[in-house]
């Protein structure tokens, strides 16, 4: 019997406008509901920990999860805006059986998403989502809530954010100190925007920080790991030794170097994964990355003896497989790092640490000890569609197919459907840019054709 299908969840949880479904307040409820019924086992009393960010729809989802949990007997742990890897570390240290985030992660205020975590602080699998799903839809599924005597109850947690800063810092090496360091950090008027400065701060940097006043709308907006060039502008204005760029939720980050330069994720894999094989500390003889890490970074860790093993895009999909091979770092090209001998899902302030643990070990500037390697060119592009996605086309099948052969060992060609919207991402890498930019717009051309032909033949047919 094949596991039922999801419908809800995407990569990562739940995502879309706010105030529209699934985004809105009866959805929320029917979820909390659900997942409620669905981790209510056992005879303990049972809880759950809702942390959101600080988009002004989290007042609208908050309350109704919570009634939702309430309903299903579930007492709920509220802590406000904090970081999403600070309630995956809640979820287990107040030993809950559920722990929810409310973001949307770097998308724009007008959207929101939910994430959730299992008592273990793991993001949920496929198949637990679609088993929520399933009771969301379930003919009767009310009359399984709890009785008026078994409802849960709400109550705030008031030192959860001291809790994270504790947990941050015991995550620096023991005996060294940010002293000395001018740190720039933007914190995209996000849920990090009090814990990230004041971990820094309180391990002895200079913070100089920007996005630390949300109102409700200004989250990511020109700001944060998706937009760090202000942060570069500020690096070199203040001579910063090093910035940080969080995102709305913090689990993805962005560095730039004492000169403004942007450091990606796959250099930050790089000076993390170097450093631990260096030190004994890097387990499963490698590191775990996506399918959309740079070629330059796998020849880089074949060089070190180490192995890269790809997945697909998501960083549930990268903590599954660093799982699966025994692997305590992995991340995306992103920003989302995981370093799970700390936390169990991608954690941008965790992972800005590590760097300057290197960079306060090395005494060398961030320009040096975060450039491990040369990416190889890499273009992508995105093409959006409607309808049936044009991937299904055989014609751009054996296209994709050619693309690679030609290729060879000199690039690579990756072609996918986004998880979250309706695109297709046409990635290349190649030894020769030319290449590359070729097989990009080849591909591009023939997608984009195929898409507007599915267009038209879905207009037709509704008229």
């Amino acid at each position: 019997m094949s596991a039922p299908t999801r419908r809800l969840f995407g990569t990562d949880g739940i995502r879309g406008t706010a105030n529209k479904p699934p985004m809105d307040a009866g959805t929320a409820l029917r979820l909390g509901q659900a997942a409620g019924k669905f981790f209510n086992r056992g005879a303990h009393k049972h809880r759950v920990v809702i942390g959101k960010d600080t988009r002004l729809s989290g007042y609208m989802l908050e309350p109704a999860m919570t009634a939702g949990f309430v309903g299903a007997g579930m007492d709920v742990v509220l802590v406000g805006p904090l970081p999403t890897p600070a309630i995956a570390m809640l979820t287990r240290s107040l030993r809950c059986d559920l722990g929810v985030m409310i973001s949307a992660s770097h998308n724009p205020y007008e959207d929101n998403g939910i994430k959730l975590f299992g008592p273990d602080g793991l993001k949920l699998s496929d198949a637990q989502e679609a088993a929520i799903e399933a009771l969301m839809d379930a003919p009767n599924f009310l009359d399984s809530l709890a009785a008026p005597a078994k409802l849960g109850r709400a109550s705030r947690l008031e030192d959860a954010p001291g809790r994270y800063i504790e947990a941050a810092k015991a995550a620096f090496p023991r005996g060294r100190s940010l002293e000395r360091l001018r740190i720039a950090v933007d914190c995209a008027h996000g849920a990090a925007y009090k814990v990230a400065p004041t971990v820094l701060w309180e391990l002895g940097a200079e913070v100089v920080s920007i996005g630390v006043a949300p109102d409700g709308f200004n989250i990511n907006r020109d700001c944060g790991a998706t937009a760090p060039q202000k942060l570069g502008e500020l690096v070199r204005e203040r001579r910063a030794d090093l910035g940080i760029a969080l995102d709305g939720d913090a689990d993805r980050l962005a560095l730039c170097d004492e000169q403004g330069r942007i450091i990606d994720g796959d250099q930050i894999l790089a000076t993390i994964a170097g450093a631990w094989h260096r030190e004994g500390k890097l387990t499963g003889g490698g590191v775990v990355a996506t399918v959309m890490s740079n070629l330059g970074l796998e020849r880089h860790l074949e060089g070190l003896g180490l192995a890269l093993h790809r997945t697909k895009v998501g960083d549930r999909y990268v903590g599954e497989k660093m799982r699966e091979a025994g692997c305590n770092l992995g991340g995306e090209q992103s920003g989302h790092v995981i370093l799970s001998d700390f936390a169990t899902t991608g954690d941008g302030l965790f992972a800005a640490l590590q760097v300057l643990a290197l960079l306060v070990e090395e005494g060398r500037p961030a320009s040096e000890v975060c450039r491990r390697f040369t990416p190889m060119p890499q273009l992508l592009e995105n093409i959006r569609y409607t309808g049936t996605s044009p991937l299904s086309d055989s014609e751009v099948e054996q296209a994709i197919a050619a693309a690679g052969q030609k290729l060879g060992n000199r690039g690579r060609v990756l072609v996918r459907a986004s998880g979250t919207e309706p695109l297709i991402r046409v990635m290349a890498e190649a030894e020769d840019a030319a290449e590359m930019r070729r097989t990009v717009a080849d591909l591009s051309a023939l997608i984009r054709a195929r898409a507007a032909a599915g267009s038209l033949k879905k207009a037709g047919a509704a008229e």
